[in-house]
């Protein structure tokens, strides 16, 4: 992706980043941690294993941007007390000299996670990491639609720009390959609560759920396959 990336600083202090060609930020002005924190761990990880009670997670996340949610899911593996084997996709990574300004760690949620997210960023492509003995990492450089994978997938985070912007992430075809990487029982968490896309979701066999969105939008959704 060749576009210049501008950091800015969200409403609850927390950094995202700004693409100006797109006009779009990786995440919302309202709060980035806020709104990761609420989407992805909270109605995503916390509600499957408070559902499932399982030992072990399987997660996919679509678009590692930032790390945000992958450190927050590490960081939560231990305090759920859950092993989670983490796979995220990211075909534009991001530059050394962008990930290393973003200050995630000066927020009290996760002080001390300094070099952990160093350590995310700079781990290899292509192979899994073990992070902590909670939490294994493997970031792949691919987009989505070209990403195979043998493994079912407990939870995934859909966290691709907005259907405005990557309109082709969100086609029923790439929305439907998802579903055929997913276990039964599995969920779909996504900041995105568009009509259509709902739609697609039902129409795949999802039991699609509208939920109470973060901090200056009002809705998001949560969808399991059944």
């Amino acid at each position: 992706m060749d576009h210049e990336i501008r950091i800015i600083t969200t409403e609850d202090g927390s950094n995202s980043l700004f693409v100006p060609s797109m006009n779009e930020t990786y995440h919302s002005t309202h709060g980035a941690i806020t709104e990761s924190q609420h989407v992805f761990i909270k109605e995503g990880l916390q509600h499957y294993c408070g559902l499932h009670k399982p030992v072990d997670v399987r997660i996919l996340e679509v678009g590692f941007g930032t790390g945000l949610n992958a450190l927050l899911s590490l960081k939560e593996a231990s305090d759920l007390n859950v092993t989670i084997h983490y796979t995220t996709l990211e075909p534009f990574p991001l530059t050394t000299e962008i990930f290393s300004e973003l200050n995630f760690c000066d927020n009290p949620i996760l002080a001390g996670f300094e070099n952990m997210f160093a350590e995310m960023h700079n781990s290899l492509w292509e192979e899994s990491v073990e992070m902590t003995n909670r939490f294994s990492l493997h970031k792949s450089k691919v987009a989505l639609q070209d990403f195979d994978s043998l493994n079912g997938y407990d939870l995934i985070y859909f966290d691709a720009f907005a259907p405005s912007k990557q309109a082709e992430m969100w086609e029923p075809e790439v929305l439907g390959k998802v579903r055929d990487m997913m276990n039964s029982n599995a969920i779909l968490v996504t900041y995105c609560a568009r009509g259509q896309f709902k739609r697609d979701l039902s129409a795949l066999g999802f039991k699609v759920e509208t939920l109470d969105g973060p901090p200056g939008k009002k809705e998001m959704v949560r969808a399991m396959k059944v």
